[in-house]
Parts: C-alpha cells; structure tokens; sequence
C-alpha cells in the first residue's frame, strides 16, 4: 500500500524526522490561503502514487500570490495514468545539499537494507544504473536494529557533509519509522542540508507491507482505492499480484522468484519493464487470457514478454489463454514467449502458426522482445 508525500510526512515527524511545514489542498483558493498564511515561497507538489512527479511538471515553486495559479495549473493533470486531486503546498527549503536515504526489505539476505547517497534529489534507480558506486548499501542486523555509530559510519562512507551525528539521527529516525509501520520502503530524497546547517526531510515516501495491515488498523484507512492506477485496480480485482512500472516491456510470469528474474534480464537487455505480473501457480486459461488483456490494456507497453516455468501451471493453459487473447484482437503489440516444464510440447505444438516469438531461454526472449520495442542499446 502506497502512502502520498504528505501521509508519509506525517508518520516520519511521529518518529522525530523533520519535515518542513506544509498542508494539502484540494483547490487553487485553499492552496492560496495556506501560501499565504506561511507567508513565504511555497513549494506546491501534486500528490498522485507515482514518481516522475517534478519531470512531469507536478512539482513548482511560487510565491504566496502565484500560489492560486500555480495550483489551478497542477491540479487535474494526468501524470502516468492518474489524475492530481490536490496538493501539498509546503514551506520551500534553503538548499545547500541534497542527499539521498532509503530503506527496502532485501530478500536475499532477509533484512532491511539502508541505502546512502551523496546524489540525492535526483531519481535513485538512474543513479544506481549510471553510478552505482555513489550508493552505500549497509544490511541491518534485525535483532539489533541500527544503531547510530553504524548509521554515522554508513554516511561517514557515502562521503555526505555536514553535521554528521545529526545526519545518523536522521538516518535512525528513519529505520524507527520504517519498523514501526512495517514498510516494505522508506525513502527520503531529498534529505536536505539547508543554509543553516538543518538537516529536513524535503520529501518521502513510503510503501506499506499489505501483509502487515492487520496491525496498523489506522494506516489502512488510508487507502485510496480511487488514487491508485486504474490497472493496479483491475488486476487486484483479478487476484493478480501487479505493479505498475516505468517501462514499455509487459512482463507476464507464473511465481515472484521467476517474474523477478524476468524484470532483471529485460533490465540486462538494455529494455525497461513496463509491470510485475505474476499469475501465481496452478494458473488456468481463463487466468492468462485475462493477464494478457490487462497487460495489454496498459498504453505503455510496446511488447510483452511472457515467461512461463511449468510446475503446477500447464504450459498448454497459458498457451490456450494467450491464443484466446490473440484470436479476439486484444493484443496489438509483438508477443514472446519462453515456455518449459509441464505440457511444454503441448504448448508449442498449440503456438504453431500463431503471431508469436516463441525462445528455447528467457535472455534469448529478454533480447528479442527489448530489441522489438527499440530499446536495446
């Protein structure tokens, strides 16, 4: 469950993060009367479940008296699929510095993980794509939690500056918070350094594990069915596990190990995935013909790579799902498969003669279907 700026915010000052002063406001009037009651350059930020808020001009500074225009302008914009209903109107900070701070569960070594960078305000995934060395990655003993010589020595190593205590306190903050409500993520970028020396969180974002719902009954409440991407909706109306992603490859698996891998390599092929969607096991016709439609649904997507391990689902159902999806003119975009395992012959002698790319391996398939939608590099 995501949560906008302003509800993160919240929970962050709770735990003793600071935060600049701000209130939400759903018309260009009441985004006026909170700039002027601040009295100073606001920063008027439109509060939708997606990032690339400020590229797509989402985020702007005005004065008190530019407040209602600026809003007028946010408000009702389309950004990636939703639509602004209102907007945080916030104190503008002196920036001196810009720091990035995150913190995401890690399954692999089964514990949360913090993240430091000097490169902060910018979009972190670019950062670790282009320089991955400008992260410090520090996973966190979960019986001790992290303590603040070793959140010291985590900024210490990412080469941040400043007060450095105050920086840690800021970092253990965090890690309270992000326990504290059972995140999945925590995020601030940017942590700013001011003028002054103070240290303020400029924005934030936090995802809620789903899983943990049932002990933050107050935190649930905060859902919003509406803010949520339309096709986040259907899919959960359909069981599916799926998330929206930046990319134009539709990625379709049957198990989250599987689908995860198949994000990597479309990654490693040089494409950006366009969604997570896993089937889950034991998948039927009728779950993937209606995978397929979803996926295809979404505007972004310029092909769909489909990777199917056979266990417990048949590779003859997906098969029979995908063909479906195809005969009724669903799907308008190049479709590749990799299929093996259970009824893998079945499968393919279905798939004879349909509009479909079928790979012996999931890297030969992430290859064809990146260089499909033109995005190899």
């Amino acid at each position: 469950m995501k949560l906008h700026e302003f509800q993160a915010k919240e929970l962050l000052a709770q735990y003793g993060v600071p935060v600049p002063p701000g209130k939400v406001a759903y018309g260009p009037e009441e985004a006026e009367r909170i700039a002027k009651d601040f009295g100073k350059q606001v920063v008027i930020k439109a509060q939708v479940h997606v990032g690339g808020r400020g590229k797509a001009g989402g985020v702007k500074l005005a004065q008190p008296e530019e407040a209602r225009e600026v809003a007028g302008k946010i408000l009702g914009m389309d950004i990636k699929g939703l639509t602004v209903k209102k907007v945080l109107v916030a104190e503008a900070v002196d920036i001196a510095r810009e720091y990035y701070a995150g913190l995401i569960i890690d399954r692999s070594s089964q514990r949360a993980v913090l993240m430091v960078s000097k490169e902060g305000g910018v979009d972190i995934e670019e950062v670790a794509r282009t320089n991955p060395e400008a992260i410090v990655k520090y996973p966190i003993d979960p019986h001790k939690g992290l303590r603040h010589f070793e959140a010291r020595e985590v900024v210490k190593q990412a080469g941040l500056e400043g007060n450095l205590n105050r920086l840690a306190n800021v970092i253990v903050q965090l890690y309270n918070a992000f326990k504290g409500v059972d995140a999945s993520l925590a995020e601030i970028n940017p942590l700013v350094v001011t003028e002054q020396g103070e240290i303020i969180a400029a924005d934030a974002k936090i995802d809620l594990d789903d899983n943990a719902l049932f002990r933050h009954p107050d935190l649930a409440k905060l859902r919003e069915v509406e803010a949520e991407h339309p096709l986040e909706i259907e899919a959960s109306n359909y069981g599916f596990a799926y998330v929206k992603l930046d990319g134009d490859v539709g990625v379709i698996g049957n198990g989250a190990g599987l689908v995860m891998y198949t994000l990597d390599l479309v990654n490693r092929a040089g494409g950006k995935p366009a969604n997570f969607l896993d089937i889950g096991g034991g998948a039927k016709a009728e779950v993937v013909y209606n995978a397929v439609k979803l996926v295809a649904k979404d505007p972004d997507v310029k092909g769909i790579f489909i990777n199917i391990f056979g266990g417990i689902t048949r590779a003859d159902e997906v098969a029979k799902g995908v063909i479906q999806a195809l005969e009724e003119g669903l799907v308008k975009v190049p479709v590749v498969m990799r299929v093996a395992g259970t009824a893998e012959e079945e499968a393919k002698k279905l798939l004879e003669g349909k509009p479909i790319y079928l790979y012996p391996n999931s890297l030969e398939a992430a290859g064809a279907i990146v260089t499909m939608v033109g995005g190899a590099k």
